[in-house]
């Protein structure tokens, strides 16, 4: 399984211009990928720097064909033209979809940033016959109150999925809303965190908790060792510092079928750089 994520600034690129088609074509160069997990998405923002209010999830749809849009809606605004703008994070994938969670993170006040709702879209997919979690998430910048308690919504979220895997719930009828579908411990947890790999946040998402828990480990970090991590931002930007903040998470059960991480430092689609994983099959 190969999966990309990538934070496309309202699929902005470093030329100024907003091509949802764009960001669609360079990401399929870049990998034959299964799930492609976009951060700043937007709909409907005409207020968004090159933007005309383009419904960025229709048109990367229209480019993308054989994979399932899922779009997770963080901000949702009146437009003032009767419609609404909307803007979060999104998922395509062509793996088969059992279910999708979609969770408003926390957002406590801190009047003195400037700041925004952040969500995390969860979906259970299926691949090697076995079901997986993929969580696409973007957390706050300014905020580091709001980012830390971001990051810890994030780590009950886990929990609560690996509770469900390990004491399912009583299932209703097929096809009714009290089916119970699997949901399981097993996850990668992707997107754009807006911390460094040396922050506090990193060592909370990575730390062991509870034992009946699965412990998250970096991607990057499990196959790569202690060589740095490559910068996802800044690459192309030389106003903006060059450091790392675009992850990929996953449970440790996981890390051993990681076959390669890498980031993509040449496309300038977008302000922030595209970081792959492929995880291989599992013997049977």
């Amino acid at each position: 399984m190969i999966i990309t994520t990538w934070n496309v600034q309202w699929c902005r690129g470093v030329d100024g211009t907003v091509d949802p088609t764009r960001i669609a074509r360079t990401a399929r160069a870049l990998a034959d990928f299964d799930v492609l997990c976009l951060q700043e998405v937007a709909v409907g923002f005409s207020s968004l720097a090159g933007s005309r209010g383009e419904n960025q999830m229709a048109a990367l749809s229209a480019a993308l064909p054989g994979y399932l849009p899922l779009f997770g809606v963080a901000t949702d605004l009146d437009d003032g033209r009767g419609g609404r703008s909307q803007f979060g994070n999104a998922i395509f994938t062509r793996l088969p979809v059992l279910q999708v969670f979609r969770h408003l993170l926390p957002w406590p006040a801190d009047p003195i940033v400037p700041s925004m709702q952040r969500m995390a879209l969860e979906a259970v997919v299926v691949c090697d016959r076995t079901p997986l979690r993929v969580i696409s998430t973007h957390l706050e910048y300014y905020s580091a109150l709001q980012r830390e308690a971001q990051v810890e919504a994030l780590c009950r979220i886990h929990a609560e999925a690996c509770r469900h895997a390990q004491a399912p719930r009583l299932s209703g009828e097929l096809g009714e809303p009290f089916e119970a579908l699997p949901r399981p411990c097993s996850a990668v947890l992707c997107g754009d965190f807006n911390f460094k790999p040396e922050d506090p946040e990193h060592r909370r998402i990575t730390a062991a908790t509870e034992s009946n828990v699965s412990r998250f480990v970096d991607g990057w970090q499990a196959i790569h060792g202690n060589r740095p991590h490559a910068p996802t931002v800044g690459v192309h930007e030389k106003n903006w510092p060059l450091y790392c903040c675009d992850f990929m998470f996953l449970t440790d059960d996981l890390a051993g079928r990681i076959e390669y991480v890498a980031v993509d430092g040449v496309t300038q689609a977008s302000d922030h750089q595209p970081v792959t994983m492929r995880l291989v099959h599992r013997a049977h």
